[in-house]
């Protein structure tokens, strides 16, 4: 006689999974529950969602950023941290580069894609609603480096397309 094992109680090796599972699994971090705790930019407000201490993440962070409107932050990078925003709510403006000098919109659906080391500036471009983001970073570590940068007048604006859409 033969016994078979349940594939939802034991892993491939037969030894029961569900106790691990039930502690390292999917985390859910409610919105109203996030941590402002974090490096911050003058202009905007931060708060952790995901994290090591807060979801047990090992090599991404994500997190939310408001900006009040026709407001904008300081001048900043995030050292070799890559950095992905997504726009939910309002327009952002995005200026960046030695003098921010380049400049480029985005609004509700969009993402935006911050390299690293690079230095640049979130605006909120309406003068009457909140911009509200989500950022995802390539990493754990809370960098935030303050630049004090004397932008340009006018920024050259930017419209990316990207190389497989080019002409």
């Amino acid at each position: 006689m033969t016994h078979d094992h349940n594939r939802d109680d034991h892993d491939e090796h037969h030894h029961p999974v569900q106790d691990h599972w039930r502690e390292n699994g999917v985390k859910v971090i409610a919105g109203n529950s996030l941590d402002p705790n974090t490096a911050q930019t003058p202009g905007m407000n931060r708060a952790t969602a995901i994290s090591k201490a807060r979801a047990g993440a090992e090599k991404i962070w994500a997190g939310t950023v408001t900006i009040h409107a026709n407001a904008k932050t300081g001048a900043h990078h995030h050292g070799d941290l890559e950095s992905i925003i997504y726009v939910v709510k309002g327009k952002a403006r995005m200026r960046w580069g030695e003098k921010l000098q380049y400049t480029a919109e985005a609004g509700p659906g969009d993402f935006i894609y911050v390299p690293p080391f690079v230095p640049h500036r979130e605006i909120n471009a309406s003068r009457d609603e909140t911009l509200e983001c989500v950022v995802v970073r390539s990493g754990q570590e809370p960098v935030v480096v303050n630049l004090d940068i004397e932008p340009v007048e006018k920024p050259e604006e930017i419209r990316w397309i990207d190389p497989i859409h080019r002409e």
